[in-house]
């Protein structure tokens, strides 16, 4: 799909994600961010993410609560907006 990691962008971001369960089990964090970047990259507002991304909000709380950390991962992975 359009937008998506490519394997060596993954490899490059995989190690700045948390790996500690919270209690809840951990979603498919390829699966979010493609999503998160998906929407970033489109400019298409968070209800209009295509399913194979998962629900919309669990995207969007995702990236609230990373919001430091997706700068970082968006700047190694040179994507240009």
């Amino acid at each position: 799909m359009r937008y998506e990691l490519a394997d060596h962008e993954w490899a490059a971001i995989k190690p700045m994600l948390p790996n500690k369960p919270r209690g809840v089990p951990r979603v498919n964090d390829r699966r979010v961010l493609n999503g998160i970047f998906w929407v970033l990259r489109s400019g298409a507002p968070w209800r209009d993410l295509p399913n194979a991304f998962g629900p919309y909000t669990t995207c969007y709380n995702c990236s609230l609560a990373s919001s430091g950390r997706l700068e970082s991962a968006h700047e190694c992975t040179g994507c240009r907006s």
